[in-house]
């Protein structure tokens, strides 16, 4: 063998790295459903921001980002 013999570490180590993984039982459990919609609800902390005014101020700042990269294209000349 090129890499050498098995000693005990080894041997250990790949045994480590072959363990099994846990058990669906282990694992955390799924949400509930009533958890996912109480964030669209009035009685979520935090702010409230309608998702269209989002949408609109998202799209709204990639056209300024891709306005100037094109006025800094022009004016940089």
């Amino acid at each position: 063998m090129a890499d050498g013999p098995v000693t005990p570490r080894t041997a250990a180590s790949l045994r480590r790295r072959a363990a099994p993984k846990p058990s669906a039982a282990t694992q955390r459990p799924p949400q509930q459903p009533g958890q996912m919609l109480k964030m669209y609800t009035d009685d979520a902390p935090g702010i409230q921001v309608d998702p269209v005014v989002v949408l609109v101020g998202s799209l709204t700042f990639i056209a300024s980002v891709f306005i100037l990269h094109i006025v800094g294209k022009f004016t940089r000349g």
